[in-house]
């Protein structure tokens, strides 16, 4: 897709979910990776993880492998949003995200909301520097 000078590529890896609704798992545009929000899914059953530590792992993972295709990794995400069903399941989130986010802190949100598809605990999306260009 290209619109005059601005060139975006669509991003699928097939070590990450498939989209649930018609949009792509990640945008590149220009410099930029914009990572769609994901939840706690195992690309190898499609099968929604259980409990917040397992669901939080997964969705960085699933991250971790979008980021690759596009040519990046979670050490160049700038900013990331989380949201969370359960404003009590901060801490532990917070243990686990640290872990994989422990060289360096990318702005973040969070946020509570009532709920997330397919009955999910957390949902994060990212937004990631390109390595290569």
């Amino acid at each position: 897709m290209q619109n005059d000078n601005l060139k975006i590529k669509i991003i699928n890896s097939k070590k990450a979910p498939a989209a649930i609704g018609p949009y792509s798992q990640a945008l590149i545009v220009d410099k930029l990776i914009f990572c769609s929000g994901q939840i706690g899914i195992d690309p190898k059953t499609s099968n929604l993880v259980q409990g917040i530590e397992n669901q939080t792992k997964q969705i960085l993972e699933n991250l971790k492998n979008i980021l690759e295709e596009a040519g990046s990794s979670l050490d160049k995400v700038i900013k990331t949003t989380i949201f969370l069903t359960n404003i009590n399941d901060f801490q532990k989130v917070n243990e686990i995200y640290g872990q994989y986010f422990s060289f360096h802190k990318p702005a973040r949100s969070t946020v509570c909301v009532a709920s997330l598809p397919k009955g999910a605990l957390i949902e994060i999306e990212a937004i990631a520097l390109r390595e290569k260009f």
